[in-house]
């Protein structure tokens, strides 16, 4: 990713603000190229034409920024996967899991950030951070989980268990199916090791259908 000419520190809130977008966007986008856990701060810094030290200004560390970016995307898959369960016809089980299946599966780079924000970006923050970062989070599993619970009929505790099941198993699947890499090459390549190539979508779905089945037979 190229480098952009170094700015002048920003002076304003709204020149901050956008220093910051500038740090986000720039850090999604190197994440993307790769992965989460290997762009480092210094490469973040490098994209946006500013020193290291200088990124300090702006977010106490590299788990700061990938942390913040982790609660746009809660939010944004929110949004979505919300108005996608509230338009759903006919309304089933399996129906349901496959499209919250479906809607973390389109998102790798939000896979990726669920996997890594209990891993370490949690735990490299301010206990300010993390508690900004979870207030969002869990108001987002909330939401989602409230619709689930409509829906399906399933009480408040299951329904969030549903949504604890769903992100935490997309994430881990996502690292498991290291789409990609080398790795994923091997997996492809050597008929032995085709079952771990793990197909993310398809396996939550048959995961979360037999958990939202069996919570329905015991109500």
């Amino acid at each position: 990713m190229a480098s952009i000419t170094p700015r002048q520190r920003a002076r304003s809130a709204e020149a901050k603000r956008l220093r910051e977008r500038d740090i986000l966007d720039a850090a999604r986008a190197l994440a993307t190229e790769r992965s989460v856990r290997e762009v480092t701060l210094t490469d973040v810094a490098t994209a946006v034409g500013m020193h290291k030290s200088a990124m300090l200004r702006y977010f106490e560390t590299r788990e700061q920024i990938y942390l913040t970016l982790t609660a746009e995307q809660w939010r944004d898959w929110t949004t979505t996967v919300h108005a996608s369960l509230e338009h759903l016809a006919p309304v089933d089980t399996e129906t349901v899991a496959a499209t919250i299946a479906d809607s973390l599966a389109s998102r790798p780079f939000f896979c990726d950030l669920l996997a890594q924000a209990p891993l370490n970006l949690e735990r490299n923050v301010s206990i300010e951070a993390a508690y900004q970062f979870k207030t969002v989070a869990l108001a987002q599993v909330d939401t989602i989980a409230e619709a689930l619970r409509r829906l399906l009929g399933i009480t408040a505790l299951q329904a969030l268990d549903v949504v604890t099941t769903a992100t935490s198993m997309a994430g881990a699947l996502w690292q498991m199916a290291a789409p990609g890499t080398a790795l994923r090459d091997l997996y492809e390549t050597h008929p032995e090791l085709a079952h771990a190539a793990v197909d993310v979508g398809p396996q939550l779905t048959r995961i979360l259908t037999a958990l939202l089945t069996g919570m329905r037979t015991t109500l």
